[in-house]
């Protein structure tokens, strides 16, 4: 029961950390990229798309779908290291934590 009297301590810390993570995710910003960097997107933390830069070298009208597999795959990519980085911060925030059995 020692546990129970830190509870609101808990709660607010973790609440604390939660609105922080809400903003470095906002801030965040990773590239990927496809083709040898003939296509490179760049996402936020929550995967919402901010750039897309396309090499005009690849845009051919006779082969419209090779651009679009291009844009896919950078999009996978970035979406990839975001989901990389957010696992690494939420080690981070988990070793503050302290709940038993969670982390």
């Amino acid at each position: 029961m020692k546990g129970v009297t830190n509870l609101p301590k808990m709660l607010k810390t973790a609440k604390e950390m939660q609105e922080k993570l809400q903003r470095e995710m906002a801030e965040m910003r990773v590239e990927g990229s496809s083709g040898g960097g003939m296509v490179t997107v760049v996402l936020d933390g929550t995967k919402n798309l901010i750039s897309l830069r396309i090499n005009p070298e690849v845009v051919n009208k006779d082969d419209v779908e090779m651009l679009q597999d291009l844009i896919v795959a950078a999009f996978n990519d970035a979406g990839a290291k975001v989901d990389e980085s957010l696992t690494q911060k939420l080690g981070a925030f988990g070793a503050g934590l302290k709940i038993p059995g969670l982390f």
